[in-house]
């Protein structure tokens, strides 16, 4: 198992357009202002967030349940930025689309810029030939509002090559979140 570099990402997502949009290189500021960069790394690509957002609401005294989700337990929002309440959760996407390599598994990590707010960036390893937008699950850990900003750099994806590919890739095995396009629910 290997760590893929910048190189190998740049590579993947030319010939075999791995990530969609793709930056190939750390984009840190437009001529506006500064953002939270996204693009490729040193060893990862930072993702950015999409413009849609899912906010967690207890309006109707909902139990949350992944086996049987109320969708009406999520305020819908498109914006450029995302108010999480305290000692809360938001969904959103990412902007690009993955197409994963059979024999690469992904871990995603949150920003260091949100780590160190208390905001929670949490995604489930991507797996072999699974492709879609990334559902991203932010928690707010703090007392007080936190803001996501759309369309900014909000978690890094790592690449992780195996020595062989694997027998059953997740499109082999028909998976429930294969090709999920926008902000995705649990399914059962």
């Amino acid at each position: 198992m290997s760590i893929k570099s910048d190189q190998w990402i740049r590579k993947m997502a030319k010939e075999n357009g791995m990530i969609e949009p793709f930056e190939p290189f750390q984009v840190k500021k437009n001529k506006a202002e500064k953002l939270i960069s996204y693009g490729t790394s040193s060893y990862g690509y930072d993702v950015r967030c999409s413009d849609e957002f899912k906010i967690f609401t207890n309006v109707h005294s909902s139990t949350v349940d992944p086996k049987k989700f109320d969708p009406n337990s999520f305020v819908d929002i498109k914006a450029d930025h995302c108010i999480i309440p305290p000692n809360a959760f938001a969904l959103a996407r990412t902007v690009e689309y993955f197409r994963i390599p059979r024999n690469i598994l992904t871990i995603c990590l949150g920003k260091s810029t949100y780590a160190r707010c208390g905001i929670i960036v949490n995604v489930t390893p991507l797996e072999p030939e699974w492709e879609g937008h990334v559902t991203l699950e932010f928690s707010n850990t703090t007392n007080l509002p936190a803001k996501i900003y759309a369309n900014e750099g909000i978690a890094q994806v790592i690449f992780l090559e195996s020595d062989e590919e694997c027998e059953t890739s997740y499109k082999d095995r028909s998976g429930k979140y294969q090709g999920q396009r926008g902000v995705t629910l649990p399914k059962a």
